[in-house]
């Protein structure tokens, strides 16, 4: 089991700045959605020459243009890139095509799809690498959360590895590592708090246990 760190709200220098301080406790390091719309993909590759030993995911969130998208993507250093699963098949197919030519990975992310079973076992078969449920900032205002979601995808993704995204903390951790994802996702449950390095820290040691 693996530990990301999802960086949403914060510039390059921000993000510099938290992941030098928590480097040593995570695996992953996403440049989030809003980074990319405000920075470029130039963001990504900042945090990948600044962190080399880290896996860089770009959260593209893709939708149309799968294989082009993650070619620039792959280009500017992103180790994984995210697809989402409302997209067409084909471009997933394209996304995973692209992905494979240069040694990447995709993340498909499952927020907003309706039938969670019956679509991640769709992509499962697409040869995906990554399957991941995700109460995205909307739906976690609104008081949801994934993990219902992930106990549905682990029973019928049988090649890809599962992810979980949204509001996990370290008050909800241990129920996350009970349903045994293969990556678990922070953003805020690390970033907003006032020890960053600890609250990384005790998550990478739960992490690590399972």
């Amino acid at each position: 089991m693996k530990l990301q760190l999802a960086l949403d709200l914060v510039d390059i220098a921000g993000a510099k700045e938290i992941v030098s301080e928590v480097a040593e406790f995570i695996d992953v390091v996403e440049i989030g959605t809003p980074i990319v719309i405000n920075e470029g993909l130039h963001a990504v590759k900042a945090i990948k020459d600044a962190f080399p030993a880290l896996t860089v995911l770009a959260d593209l969130k893709i939708m149309d243009a799968g294989g082009y998208e993650v070619m620039k993507a792959a280009e500017a250093g992103a180790d994984i890139v995210t697809v989402l699963g409302v997209s067409d098949d084909s471009t997933i197919k394209g996304a995973v095509e692209e992905a494979k030519k240069s040694g990447r990975e995709i993340l498909v992310d499952l927020i907003n799809v309706k039938d969670i079973a019956g679509r991640a076992a769709e992509v499962d078969a697409l040869g995906v690498d990554y399957v991941c449920v995700h109460s995205g900032y909307d739906h976690q205002a609104e008081g949801k959360n994934s993990f219902a979601d992930l106990q549905a995808i682990k029973g019928v993704v049988k090649q890809a590895k599962t992810a979980i995204a949204g509001g996990i903390k370290l008050s909800t951790l241990p129920e996350v590592i009970a349903a045994g994802p293969d990556l678990v996702i922070v953003g805020g449950g690390i970033t907003g708090e006032s020890d960053q390095k600890a609250a990384a820290a005790e998550m990478k040691r739960l992490v690590s246990q399972a």
